[in-house]
């Protein structure tokens, strides 16, 4: 006689387990909070990028301002009796006025950074590049009142008498084509008026800066300034021989107020229409 207990309870068993559902696998409460994301709170530090964020420069503003440091290369121009050269002094016064300049907000060109020795016309065709720029030839003289500024600005015709400045007529040229040779040397004729406004108020404030200085500009046929299409001046710092090496590299930043101040002064007198 079959055993219908035993055989009824094997068969329960095996119904049970085959529609019984097996249960899906329960991830771990560490698990889920591994997955799920962490919210920042708004006082966690944020991680900050490794590519540096650039320093704005300042605006620059106004008409370009072409500093000419004079001489250079072989030419030394004004020896003093320890060595000292003019090429030398003036270019590195020309370095300093630019770097304050442009603090200022000024836009500034060089016509020569390294002991370089450009022609008078490549000096004057990198300010002719620029629209509505001023330029500024820096000198240092070899004679003169030990400490004092002057400016200058072009005349054409004979040279006035003691202006030492005027010494730069033997110097060289590298003159363009002949058919624009009267047109190149004339340039800075029609600006000579304005030249002269400039140099007047250049003059103004340096003798603020520098006592002993001229009151007003002076004329002088000054061959850098002849093929400039632009207002333009020359700046003379005395001298090479008798003022001290120190103050002529220390002149720099009161020279660039000057120049700063009578730029801003004259651009104001040609926005009223002075004559």
């Amino acid at each position: 006689m079959p055993n219908f207990p035993f055989l009824l309870i094997f068969l329960l068993a095996v119904s049970s387990s085959a529609i019984e559902p097996r249960a899906a696998a329960q991830p771990s409460p560490q698990a889920v909070a591994q997955q799920q994301p962490t919210p920042q709170s708004d006082s966690a530090p944020q991680q900050l990028s490794s590519v540096p964020v650039p320093t704005l420069a300042p605006a620059l503003s106004g008409p370009f301002i072409v500093l000419d440091p004079a001489h250079g290369g072989a030419d030394p121009g004004a020896r003093s009796e320890s060595g000292g050269t003019e090429k030398d002094i003036v270019l590195r016064v020309a370095q300093s006025v630019r770097a304050e300049l442009e603090r200022q907000g000024y836009r500034v060109m060089m016509t020569r950074n390294d002991d370089s020795n450009p022609s008078y016309d490549d000096r004057a065709a990198i300010a002719n590049t620029y629209h509505d720029d001023i330029f500024v030839t820096l000198h240092a003289s070899s004679t003169g009142t030990p400490n004092t500024v002057r400016a200058y600005y072009n005349q054409f015709g004979s040279s006035p008498s003691g202006a030492s400045i005027a010494a730069d007529a033997n110097a060289k040229t590298s003159a363009p084509a002949a058919s624009s040779l009267t047109l190149w040397d004339e340039a800075q004729r029609p600006y000579v008026d304005a030249s002269r406004r400039l140099a007047d108020l250049a003059q103004r404030e340096l003798a603020q800066f520098f006592l002993g200085s001229p009151a007003v500009s002076s004329a002088a046929p000054v061959r850098g300034l002849r093929s400039i299409a632009a207002p333009a001046v020359a700046i003379e710092i005395s001298s090479v021989s008798g003022a001290d090496q120190n103050w002529l590299t220390a002149s720099a930043v009161p020279i660039a107020t000057a120049i700063a101040r009578s730029v801003a002064a004259f651009r104001q007198q040609v926005s009223a229409g002075a004559k």
